[in-house]
């Protein structure tokens, strides 16, 4: 408390305690030292009310405001200091309209009734009352800077988060991303008093400097952006006991120390992209997000990050939006008229978040989202259901998976029309979204619907087809004289062996097959194996006539060739007289043929 506040005060009659005086706290300690001042104390009912609505809807304020009250009336009945409570009980509209001014102008009548001196931190509440001829003074705010914060006494280079509970000693997490160790910090448990003293600090400094803000302020639940920290706030009745939590990024990390390959980089500069960054909680991802920020205003990109709370540690280029009144869509709406080029949305949680991130990448935005998750699978499995099955690869197109700040595993999203691994009709073929590995190319994942359900199928340990042929023809080579493999996935296979030999080959009730099929792992269709194909490939166009399929290949009339989509083998079939192949649509051949002109495949015959 300064001097001259201290003789402007000591000599007043009365004085009338408003609502930003009382949630300041210093009266108290002022009437505490000052032995000399013997006035009235008058407390406004409206400043009651105000601060009572505030501490219904769990604001910090409401509490300390009425804490601060309580502690008048002890001071004033220990120093025998007249204290009285004066106006009227506010209604409810007038509360609502305390924004606009509505509770203070109430004060103020009762200051001017009582003609007693107002005592405000509010500055236009003071400027009205001299306007209007009340005698005000201004209690001036003490500058309380972030970094002079006892919060911030617990934090040491290595400190990752700080962890303060009512009635526990203080705790931190101390090290390295993926290698942090719980610290005690002390033996002295916590007081509340000490916990509401801290939080009162820290939302003084946060009022105070431009680049701090309160973000959420909430029934029990206060959040700050100090600068660096986020700080948690949990207090009764949304926690057991008071609890404060600060966590601030160890390193900012720039992309090239993430070991990132060219390739990938290319991938983010070359247009705009659906990208999900995610990893289990304090794995890193919102450090790298923050390094893609970076690198994309580097490479002529403009960029914002949609954030709540705003804790991204990014370039002073880059705006960071919160939820407008509360809300991302709303956001989302003014991001659109901005234009961003690419945008960082930290982090997706709600059915809300994936959606408003759809559709800001269905407008035609580039965007980052990151998403809490175990495993790099498991971050497109929370769109499945929020966001339609076709459009999430138009959505999302890359994931990349962090944990222990390192980039484990990237995913490529690609969609396609084919029969799902495992199913061998062709007319199962059914819209499918491919998860390939960005780095060997290859399919991990399949996901597709099956009835109303989604199937995301694991395709990793699929085998590689000449390591089946070549076991297939180790155990054919000891049992028949004569044979043919086509591996046409993992788990299935064609065996052609010479017709007087199937029996043996199958065995007494399909004993020897079914024994082959168990030993492989893989269904196995026994046909005859007839002459040999000199091996001279024609493609051959196709046409089609009511419920059939013509293959047209002249030249080889009466000629017996087998059926390829490209690679893949289709049947064996006899040419007629007239040069064409005739397939029945409804049959397997024909749903085949299908699939692969739907697919582009041209259709060649070997003979």
């Amino acid at each position: 408390m300064d001097y001259d506040f201290y003789l402007e005060i000591a000599g007043k009659e009365k004085i009338v305690v408003d609502t930003s005086a009382l949630i300041d706290g210093r009266l108290s300690k002022f009437f505490e030292s000052a032995k000399d001042f013997n006035g009235k104390i008058i407390i406004p009912e409206p400043a009651v009310a105000e601060l009572e609505a505030q501490a219904n809807f769990g604001k910090m304020s409401g509490y300390q405001g009425l804490e601060e009250i309580s502690k008048l009336r002890k001071m004033a009945k220990e120093r025998n200091i007249e204290i009285k409570f004066a106006g009227e009980r506010p209604k409810l509209e007038d509360i609502k309209l305390s924004r606009g001014g509505a509770i203070d102008d109430m004060i103020r009548k009762i200051a001017e009734a009582e003609n007693a001196t107002l005592i405000t931190c509010d500055r236009v509440q003071h400027l009205v009352s001299l306007a209007k001829g009340i005698d005000s003074i201004l209690l001036k705010q003490e500058r309380i800077r972030p970094e002079e914060t006892k919060i911030t006494s617990f934090f040491t280079p290595d400190t990752a988060s700080v962890h303060l509970r009512e009635g526990n000693p203080p705790f931190a997490k101390k090290g390295r991303i993926g290698n942090l160790k719980l610290v005690k910090l002390g033996d002295k448990p916590m007081t509340v008093e000490e916990l509401r003293e801290i939080a009162h600090e820290v939302l003084e400094a946060a009022r105070q400097d431009d680049d701090s803000s309160i973000e959420i302020e909430r029934h029990g639940a206060t959040v700050v952006q100090l600068r660096d920290l986020r700080i948690a706030i949990a207090e009764r009745p949304f926690a057991d006991k008071m609890e404060i939590t600060a966590v601030r990024p160890v390193a900012k990390v720039s992309i090239n120390e993430y070991g990132v390959s060219e390739e990938l980089k290319r991938r983010f500069i070359e247009k705009q992209r659906g990208i999900l960054i995610a990893g289990p909680p304090g794995a890193g991802k919102s450090t790298f997000a923050a390094s893609i920020a970076d690198f994309l205003m580097e490479n002529g990109y403009m960029v914002k990050t949609m954030e709540s709370p705003r804790d991204l540690m990014v370039r002073d280029e880059i705006t960071q939006y919160a939820p407008l009144e509360g809300d991302m869509s709303l956001t989302a709406d003014i991001l659109l008229l901005v234009r961003p080029d690419y945008t960082i949305y930290d982090e997706l949680r709600k059915t809300s978040d994936f959606q408003t991130f759809a559709d800001m990448r269905l407008a035609g935005v580039g965007m980052i989202g990151v998403t809490h998750a175990t495993r790099a699978i498991d971050a497109i499995q929370r769109m499945v259901g929020r966001v339609d099955l076709g459009v999430i690869p138009q959505v999302v197109d890359t994931v990349i998976f962090i944990d222990a700040g390192r980039i484990v595993k990237v995913y490529e999203l690609k969609f396609t029309v084919k029969v799902p691994s495992g199913m061998t009709e062709a007319d199962l073929a059914r819209p499918v979204i491919d998860v390939h590995d960005f780095n060997t190319k290859r399919v991990e994942y399949e996901i597709y619907t099956y009835g109303e359900q989604v199937v995301v199928m694991p395709l990793i340990g699929e085998r590689d087809p000449d390591e089946i042929k070549a076991i297939l023809e180790s155990i054919l080579s000891e049992l028949v004289t004569d044979y043919e493999v086509d591996v046409l996935s993992d788990r299935k296979a064609i065996v052609r062996v010479p017709e007087d030999q199937i029996s043996f080959l199958v065995g007494r009730r399909g004993r020897n097959i079914r024994r082959i099929e168990d030993e492989v792992k893989i269904s196995i269709d026994v046909q005859p194996l007839k002459e040999k194909r000199k091996g001279k490939i024609m493609e051959v166009e196709v046409g089609e006539s009511g419920k059939q399929w013509i293959l047209y290949a002249p030249g080889l009339e009466g000629r017996e060739v087998d059926v390829f989509a490209e690679n893949d083998y289709i049947t064996t079939a006899s040419v007629g007289r007239k040069g064409v192949i005739r397939i029945r649509k409804d049959k397997d051949q024909g749903k085949a043929i299908k699939l692969a002109l739907m697919r582009g495949k041209k259709i060649y015959v070997k003979y």
